[in-house]
């Protein structure tokens, strides 16, 4: 029963996490929350081993995708190493201090990224998006061929380092893929077209979560035999999720996860606080 749960769960972190630049973790991570403190026939994982889970898993999410947008050509290499570079101490940085919660701070400070990131991508479509980033750093530009419309992008490395550090610390520390953050700051601040915000979101997703896994494997939070079940579908879920992003609008997926988000944040907001 516990494997087959967590196929599902993988299947589903997997699939939303590629169609929508988020990782996976940003799914898997709260629903495991919630199956091991409210499940009776689900084993009771720690907040480390739950996110040790996750790093791992968006690992193959972040490959599966990848591979599934370079074919394509919406990766924007460069941006994707420069975004790595900042990422990386960032999740090393991250995978120490989330050593030091218990369950009650991860509860609660969880729950408020949760609230956090669904106030982001509500206001994701409301704000507007800016060019002094473009205007002030490296311009870029991106033909849509499908479209055939031509984007300018771009930002200044320096901020982008300090940005994606930060994307990086909260990777680390909640096992999410960061992209749920960077995604939209991609396309507000650096004019990113979406394709390619998501696309180059994702490698930097799949090379930040090795040095993410190597760092949380270091500190023994990945309970092994659970990856049996949560790799293979969540693999599988990120091709499907990958090729969902090319013939199909996400908005209502967009609208299901704001509200899945809004729930599971302040559900874990209020057993952060109550049970401590």
């Amino acid at each position: 029963m516990v494997f087959l749960i967590l196929l599902v769960v993988g299947l589903a972190s997997g699939i939303v996490g590629a169609l929508i630049g988020l990782g996976g973790g940003v799914v898997l991570v709260p629903v495991l929350l919630f199956l091991s403190s409210s499940v009776s026939v689900f084993p009771n994982l720690s907040p480390q081993q739950i996110v040790g889970l996750s790093v791992v898993m968006m690992i193959f999410i972040g490959l599966s995708s990848t591979i599934a947008y370079m074919k394509v050509g919406t990766v924007d290499y460069r941006s994707g190493f420069i975004f790595f570079i900042g990422s990386a101490p960032g999740t090393v940085l991250g995978a120490f201090v989330n050593s030091s919660l218990d369950v009650p701070s991860f509860q609660l400070y969880f729950g408020l990224l949760l609230v956090f990131l669904s106030l982001l991508l509500l206001l994701r479509d409301r704000l507007k998006a800016v060019s002094w980033f473009v205007d002030h750093g490296k311009k870029l530009s991106f033909h849509d061929r499908r479209a055939d419309q031509e984007y300018v992008y771009g930002y200044p490395i320096w901020f982008a380092l300090l940005l994606t550090f930060f994307v990086g610390f909260a990777s680390g520390l909640f096992g999410i893929g960061g992209g749920s953050i960077l995604v939209p700051a991609m396309i507000l601040l650096f004019l990113f077209p979406p394709h390619v915000a998501v696309g180059t979101s994702m490698l930097m997703v799949f090379l930040s979560a090795i040095v993410n896994s190597i760092t949380h494997i270091s500190l023994g939070n990945v309970p092994w035999i659970y990856t049996l079940a949560i790799i293979p579908s969540a693999y599988i879920g990120a091709k499907i999720g990958a090729k969902l992003n090319r013939s199909i609008k996400s908005d209502t997926l967009v609208l299901v996860l704001r509200l899945a988000l809004l729930l599971l944040g302040l559900r874990s907001i209020y057993e952060g606080i109550f049970s401590s």
